[in-house]
């Protein structure tokens, strides 16, 4: 996926002739090389800009033969909303869900889907990766992602869902689901070594024409766990049954949640897990869940 979305965003940039003017630089630190024989120092300043934090100094007091220092301002400059627009502009028909400042002065993340990217405040770089708090050793994309995919497991309609239950079914889980997903049957391997839980299935046809049909005849049947069970754990295809079904609901509802695959597994505190979790991953999984 990441290579598919720098690859539309370059496609994106391609197609569209809306370029922005004058740079905007953010935030940003003061160097002086005073006395320096280096080349000039840039300093920035964010004058204006009430978000802005203090700048850092850094002197180079007693090099010999520094050329004066260039100033470069962004006041009232480097505002989200303003790093949206400018996005936009270069990026014709990619839709930004959230622009948000970070802890890195200057730098803006930008969220496209359940992919993130950082730029800077003009918009004349983006780049694609981990930004990393190196003094608290956090991985600060990872955390955001995990952020952005939580679901309130107490709002889905578990309704809409065909239900399985294991046990005294006191541990939950919700699992949008493909017929024909080969991993999504992989799941239910597992599944039938785990005890006391309850699964909510959102038929969730993506993969073929054919999902779609067999989506419908599970839904219909008189014992809906049943027929999905015997098609995921067997093989044995779903009788035809006809009858009014929720795929289209359910369509929706996984977009709105931007679920991208099957299997997409929503724990009972909202955590989201995207794949077959093996056997003691998926037990381990269920045991930390409050």
């Amino acid at each position: 996926m990441h290579f598919g979305l720098i690859g539309l965003l370059t496609a994106a940039a391609v197609a569209g002739a809306s370029w922005m003017g004058e740079p905007a630089l953010a935030q940003s630190r003061t160097l002086s090389t005073q006395g320096s024989n280096t080349e000039a120092a840039q300093v920035l300043s964010t004058q204006g800009n009430e978000h802005a934090r203090d700048a850092n100094v850094l002197s180079t007091e007693g090099n010999e033969g520094a050329r004066p220092a260039k100033v470069l301002s962004t006041r009232d400059l480097g505002s989200p909303e303003a790093v949206r627009k400018s996005f936009e502009g270069r990026f014709p028909g990619v839709e930004v869900r959230v622009v948000k400042r970070t802890p890195f002065p200057g730098l803006f993340e930008i969220q496209v889907g359940m992919d993130l990217l950082y730029t800077d405040a003009n918009v004349d770089y983006v780049l694609q990766g981990s930004l990393i708090d190196a003094k608290a050793r956090r991985d600060l994309t990872a955390e955001r992602l995990e952020a952005l995919s939580k679901v309130s497991f107490s709002s889905l309609p578990l309704e809409l869902a065909v239900k399985q239950v294991n046990g005294d079914g006191s541990r939950q889980i919700a699992v949008f689901e493909d017929p024909n997903c080969g991993y999504c049957k992989r799941l239910h391997q597992s599944l039938k070594e785990v005890d006391n839980i309850t699964v909510y299935t959102f038929l969730f046809p993506i993969l073929s024409p054919d999902s779609e049909i067999k989506a419908r005849d599970i839904w219909c049947a008189k014992d809906q766990a049943a027929t999905w069970r015997a098609w995921m754990l067997e093989g044995k295809v779903p009788p035809e049954a006809k009858c009014d079904t929720p795929v289209d609901t359910v369509l929706a509802l996984g977009r709105e949640l931007m679920v991208q695959g099957t299997p997409a597994i929503i724990f009972a505190d909202g955590s989201r897990v995207n794949g077959a979790l093996p056997l003691d991953a998926l037990k381990q999984k269920l045991d930390d869940v409050k």
